[in-house]
């Protein structure tokens, strides 16, 4: 009886772990991208692509303007500085970048994002976080240096901050005359001010009161140069050390939840994790001239159509399916890597079938496919099969079969993009190429000391160099102005401006160059499109011969393909010029 009620409770307590376990399962199922703590292993693969990552993540410790930015525009993307109400809080490069960066990419209603093939976007808006943590940490003691030296003597931090707003404006005046006489008005006032303060009409605590109200903020100035100049310090050493290639980790302890009620930093870390789960979808967007999105352009495209005839007469050929060519394709794409000689050749690519679903040149969004066939942002693997098969003409989202090449440490990225269609009698083979260039050399850019040259005291006709503060007098106040806000992030924006950036958005095709402005890139480009389509052409009539068909024509159309691959011009082939 013992026994009976024993196994009994093991019964029943084995009911509800499994209850639990469906019930965890069903949860992972709705949301596959959040992955649960523990051992995690990257699934990018994206090992040496390195200097394309770093150079994007270098620009949350940058200390430049804003407007710096709008350099790496190109001719599809271009991003956008937003004005804000005063110029004193206007952000820095770095401070803009961090922020906008977080919220297009980790916030709770944000748009679909474009795959950034080549980098790691996660570890991007990772430092994005780490420049704000060390941000906030700095701004936190200015807040409480404001609050002492200048919330208690206001008279003399609105005086200051007027002297600061007029020298600024008189800084940006082009017109020499206009600087000469608006400098001499200003110390004129400030002479006047001073005299009035030592001979005051009044005496007693509000006399000495506002004669410590311009002296205060002064003292604080001091204590906030020498906090900020260390943060400076401390930014441009990690923006020096991402571009140098050395292993700048970024300290984020809040996407790391420490209990079960820690809810901002659960959603960090699901967050970071939808990020990289995004990243590995398998369908992409075409827009016309602008290729597909992440991909690049469409610089080349090559066509074998011809008609599918028996072998032999009086017998017909033996039915097979477009799914059956490109699974032969994909296998003999595998052995691109290997070859008769010992040389460098191919490193090992991505091999990967692709959805690709069209949208308007000027479309300000994308929508990602979902339901039942989409599982943590991957269409699965009997849908991709039916669309391979079935969709090949009229409306609808097509398959491609794509081989991708990441080279220069994810700076240059390669992509062939195979099709297999079969309209009546006619099958039709196309291969093209897709070229994504190296990030803008904004981002590639080092820290340059702040230095000036001037001539010696006394051996005139000799110069030297003299370091100069990495915070000047203006930069001072607008961090120790911008510091109190910092707790809500919004009143910055509307006080200083923001980055808006281009939509549909992804890292790497935002602010990518072109290709063929560098030798060797465009080279490699070139190189990688013959040896592909040649690999395609006889896998896909291998089959072919083994289906009964007559391949004469196939084998004399890719012989003709395979020479004039070897045209050393790469065209706009999604302009079509009509």
């Amino acid at each position: 009886m013992c026994l009976a009620a024993q196994s009994g409770n093991n019964a029943v307590g084995k009911g509800r772990a499994d209850r639990r376990r469906g019930e965890w399962g069903r949860q992972v199922a709705d949301d596959a991208f959040d992955f649960r703590p523990g051992a995690q292993v990257p699934l990018s693969g994206a090992a040496g692509q390195t200097a394309a990552t770093h150079a994007l993540a270098s620009a949350a410790y940058r200390d430049s303007e804003v407007d710096e930015i709008l350099k790496a525009n190109n001719d599809w993307h271009k991003s956008v500085v937003k004005p804000g109400l005063w110029s004193l809080f206007r952000p820095s490069l770095g401070e803009a970048f961090s922020r906008t960066v977080q919220v297009r990419m980790l916030g709770g209603a944000r748009k679909p994002l474009i795959q950034s093939f080549g980098t790691e976007p996660q570890t991007v808006v990772e430092h994005c976080l780490a420049a704000t943590r060390i941000r906030r940490q700095r701004d936190s003691r200015l807040t409480a240096i404001m609050a002492v030296c200048g919330l208690l003597f206001l008279p003399g931090l609105f005086a200051w901050l007027l002297v600061f707003t007029v020298h600024r404006w008189i800084t940006k005046q082009k017109d020499k005359r206009t600087q000469a006489l608006s400098t001499a008005v200003l110390v004129a006032v400030g002479v006047v001010v001073v005299i009035l303060l030592v001979k005051l009409p009044f005496d007693g605590f509000w006399a000495w009161y506002l004669r410590l109200s311009p002296v205060a903020p002064l003292i604080g100035w001091f204590l906030a140069k020498h906090i900020a100049e260390g943060t400076a310090k401390d930014l441009r050493d990690r923006w020096s050390g991402l571009l140098s290639g050395g292993g700048v980790a970024a300290k984020i302890p809040e996407a790391v939840p420490g209990s079960p009620g820690e809810t901002s930093a659960e959603r960090l870390r699901q967050g970071l994790a939808r990020l990289s789960a995004e990243q590995q979808s398998n369908s992409v967007f075409y827009a016309g001239p602008k290729g597909i999105l992440g991909m690049g352009t469409r610089w080349g495209s090559w066509q074998l159509a011809e008609e599918l005839t028996p072998r032999e007469d009086g017998k017909e050929i033996n039915p097979f399916r477009s799914w059956d060519v490109i699974r032969a394709v994909h296998d003999q794409l595998r052995m691109l890597e290997r070859g008769p000689l010992h040389t460098g050749g191919f490193p090992t690519p991505s091999i990967k079938h692709w959805i690709v679903s069209p949208i308007g040149e000027n479309a300000g969004a994308v929508s990602r496919p979902s339901g039942t066939d989409v599982e943590a942002f991957q269409i699965k693997g009997h849908e991709i099969q039916r669309i391979c098969n079935e969709q090949q003409f009229g409306s609808g989202d097509r398959h491609y079969l794509g081989v991708q090449f990441t080279l220069w440490d994810g700076q240059l990225v390669i992509t062939m993009l195979i099709t297999v269609t079969v309209l009546h009698e006619t099958l039709r083979i196309e291969v093209t190429g897709h070229a994504l260039g190296p990030v803008h050399s904004l981002f590639t850019s080092k820290p340059s000391p702040k230095t000036k040259t001037v001539s010696k005291t006394v051996k005139f006709w000799e110069t030297t160099t003299r370091n100069l503060p990495l915070v000047d007098a203006q930069e001072v106040v607008r961090l120790a102005v911008r510091a109190p806000f910092t707790w809500y992030p919004p009143i910055l924006d509307y006080l200083g401006g923001s980055l808006v950036l281009p939509e549909p958005f992804g890292l790497r095709h935002a602010w990518a160059d072109k290709p063929w402005r560098h030798r060797f890139m465009a080279d490699d480009a070139l190189r990688a499109a013959t040896p592909v389509l040649r690999v395609v052409h006889a896998a896909a009539i291998k089959v072919l011969e083994e289906n009964g068909v007559n391949t004469d024509r196939f084998s004399g159309r890719a012989t003709f393909l395979s020479g004039a691959v070897q045209d050393p011009m790469p065209r706009q082939a999604d302009v079509y010029g009509v």
